[in-house]
């Protein structure tokens, strides 16, 4: 069913704020997730099924991974004549400032996408924090309601720095947004509706201060603009750098936390591939791993992430690991504690290990 209240609008336009070896090659929305997801896959999906059939996604410099990723948008039912997927101009350097997801500069770049749209509101999304929820109760809320801008949150249920804390007020009325959350703490999840015709009024009224995040600009006007709230009360995975982007991605290792993330009501669908079911040869051990499509397991696999078409030759040992996309662990190899990215050969008898506070991580290795 099309969601006739709604489009969607998806920031892609930014990145971490601590180096990271992950994103050297990659915007954060394509950072793999769970072996076979993109980042950029879960508010897609929340969107999707909401309803929502139009959608723009804010591409950044580094846009090609996303793009290859994305397509058409037919797995998201945005391949559509009327509506469908945008892919939208992003600043050229997009921003890697604390806190920031939501460039004014390129919601006012971008305005034509809300003029042109008939739907009364917009889902704004970033991608960086995963969660499944339906988006459709937020959106009969904040009609409801009738205030300009609701804002998604959740209690946090541990310190993070590089998040969005939200002050609330009498009857949710959001009076202030901070930077970083303690626990307990009210946790913005990047995501909110607001009123179209709000959007356009805040692209002539802040044109001036477009270098600022969206929130920073109106922060002054939040009770003329009315700024509500909507607690999530499911569970909400933020990734900020490669440890939380690590730790985060291990505990989905854990049935219960992991069922809470997919459920059978609201898939979370991602990009097809046609590839063969993975492999397991006789004398090999995998257990408590999550193993994709086209991979090949003849040693030990243990408390590990593995993406599609990786082998891990008789002999090798993975474990507490995440190793992406065709990657290959040579016969007698040991990886521990470690990310691998694309495209790696560890080569025979070679040990990789990290440890649980201090990550060791491989870096892409691009192809010739």
């Amino acid at each position: 069913m099309v969601n006739r209240k709604a489009i969607g609008y998806i920031t892609a336009n930014y990145t971490s704020k601590d180096k990271s070896t992950l994103l050297e090659s990659r915007p954060l929305a394509s950072c793999p997730f769970m072996g076979r997801y993109r980042l950029i896959d879960f508010p897609l999906s929340n969107m999707m099924n909401a309803g929502i059939r139009t959608v723009g996604v804010v591409l950044p410099g580094n846009y090609r991974s996303l793009v290859d990723h994305l397509g058409s948008g037919r797995e998201w039912e945005l391949d559509r004549k009327k509506g469908g997927l945008f892919l939208l101009q992003g600043s050229a350097y997009g921003t890697a400032k604390h806190g920031l997801r939501f460039l004014l500069r390129d919601i006012i770049a971008n305005k034509m996408m809300f003029q042109r749209a008939s739907e009364p509101y917009v889902v704004m999304s970033a991608t960086n924090i995963v969660f499944n929820m339906n988006l459709s109760d937020v959106i009969d809320a904040h009609e409801r309601s009738g205030a300009g801008i609701t804002m998604i949150y959740t209690h946090a249920d541990r310190d993070v720095d590089d998040a969005t804390r939200l002050n609330i007020g009498d009857c949710g009325r959001v009076q202030a947004v901070d930077h970083g959350c303690s626990y307990g703490d009210n946790e913005f999840l990047d995501c909110f509706v607001i009123s179209r015709d709000v959007v356009l009024d805040i692209c002539e009224s802040y044109a001036s201060a477009d270098y600022l995040d969206l929130f920073e600009a109106i922060q002054d006007d939040f009770g003329r603009i009315d700024v509500c709230s909507y607690e999530f009360k499911g569970l909400a995975v933020g990734m900020f750098n490669e440890e939380t982007y690590y730790k985060r991605s291990m505990e989905m290792l854990n049935p219960d936390i992991m069922h809470q993330l997919f459920t059978h009501d609201r898939p979370v669908m991602t990009k097809a591939h046609d590839v063969a079911p993975a492999k397991y040869a006789t004398g090999s051990n995998a257990c408590n791993s999550f193993i994709s499509a086209g991979c090949h397991i003849q040693g030990t696999v243990r408390n590990s992430i593995l993406s599609r078409d990786v082998v891990v030759e008789s002999g090798a040992s993975v474990s507490n690991a995440i190793i992406m996309q065709s990657c290959v662990i040579k016969r007698g190899a040991r990886v521990d504690n470690a990310i691998i990215d694309k495209n790696n050969v560890i080569p025979a008898n070679t040990e990789l290990r990290g440890t649980p506070d201090d990550t060791l991580v491989v870096p892409k290795v691009p192809l010739s």
